[in-house]
């Protein structure tokens, strides 16, 4: 879902659901018709046929050409041969099943977000420098238990901004709070000093690209989850940023190169090389703010640092938000901000951080310690 909507397809999504729903709906609801006329049709049937043996038995019994054992016996037969035809009234109970389960489904469609659009909110007619600016934010999942307390901080479009911090620090949840998938409880995010809850979502998420930790491919070519990205892409600009991206040099190896269908359904692609893929298809989008969760995090050294060196160049003059283990991945970051417990302990470039910052000089040892071991 995130996937989604951080490339702001949800139209899209919505139209491919719902033609593939009205489809099916249509042949299931023609099928219940058909079910429904005529489980009483055999009813009547039957019973008609029932009433009109008895009648002409009767007449049979009285002229003494059968005996009423035989009428009877024959009528239990007759009987038996309907109970198959007669079970067909179980076709009702499924539909008033399927009617059921449909409300419910109708009823979480209609569920208004929480997030939404204000009304009468509109879209400024220019695109986004990529200023950022973080303003007494706070944040809880849950009430009385925050994630993110009183944050402030202002990035200058092209900036590089590494976030780091141990786990349930509030690295992911501030990245989750500038894609705007959840709304600031206090305080504000402002983009180019437009309050993010004022913009359209739309317009918010078509200016920040998102690589997540654990990208999701659907179901289709490598051409078509790249193409995500920008859906009028040609060939041309798909494989100019799946070089950058450092995925061109698998993807020709594909059986079928850039047609190779993965996800579910086709190619298994290693994490390394889907979390390429959602590079390239971020790359594509083109967007002022890149955002970088834990990108790297499962990408083994070489390839990181091909990436690195890809990165560097590609995220010039755009404003780039990166988390990552590594911190050999962020020494280049124009600013460091340290996190803990919700808050910005400290911040600063990487050297003057590990001369004076205790957090992130043991955050910095425990992990080359670790890579020693």
């Amino acid at each position: 879902i995130r996937e989604t909507m951080s490339f702001n397809r949800h139209s899209y999504e919505r139209e491919r659901f719902s033609q593939r729903s009205k489809a099916y709906c249509e042949s299931t609801l023609q099928v219940m018709r058909l079910w429904a006329a005529y489980s009483p049709s055999m009813i009547f049937v039957g019973s008609f046929g029932s009433v009109l043996i008895l009648w002409y038995g009767t007449t049979q019994v009285q002229a003494g050409h059968l005996t009423v054992g035989e009428l009877v016996a024959f009528l239990a037969y007759v009987a038996l041969f309907y109970v198959p035809i007669n079970q067909i009234h179980s076709v009702n109970n499924m539909l008033q099943s399927a009617l059921a389960a449909g409300d419910r489904v109708i009823e979480i469609l209609d569920t208004m977000p929480e997030v939404r659009d204000q009304p009468g909110v509109t879209a400024p007619p220019y695109r986004l420098r990529g200023d950022v600016a973080v303003r007494n934010v706070t944040f809880n999942y849950r009430p009385h238990t925050p994630v993110i307390t009183d944050m402030s901080f202002e990035v200058k479009a092209g900036e590089r901004i590494a976030l780091v911090g141990h786990s349930g620090a509030g690295k992911s949840t501030f990245l989750k709070l500038l894609m705007r998938f959840y709304d600031v409880k206090q305080g504000g995010i402002f983009l180019d000093g437009h309050d993010l809850r004022t913009l359209p979502l739309a317009y918010v998420r078509d200016h920040i690209g998102m690589v997540q930790q654990e990208p999701f491919l659907f179901n289709g070519t490598v051409r078509e989850s790249i193409a995500y990205g920008d859906l009028s892409a040609d060939l041309g600009r798909i494989e100019a940023v799946a070089q950058a991206a450092r995925a061109h040099e698998f993807i020709v190896d594909l059986p079928e190169q850039y047609e190779t269908w993965v996800g579910e359904r086709g190619v298994k692609l290693s994490v390394g090389q889907k979390q390429r893929v959602a590079i390239a298809r971020v790359l594509l989008k083109d967007p002022p703010i890149i955002v970088f969760d834990e990108a790297t995090s499962s990408i083994d050294t070489e390839t990181e640092v091909k990436i690195r060196e890809a990165l560097n160049e590609l995220t010039h003059n755009r404003t780039t938000f990166i988390i990552a283990h590594r911190l050999a991945t962020l020494q280049h970051a124009d600013r460091i901000l340290v996190l803990m417990g919700g808050r910005i302990v400290d911040h600063g470039p990487h050297d003057i951080l590990l001369a004076r910052s205790t957090t992130y000089r043991t955050l910095y040892e425990a992990q080359f310690d670790l890579v020693k071991a």
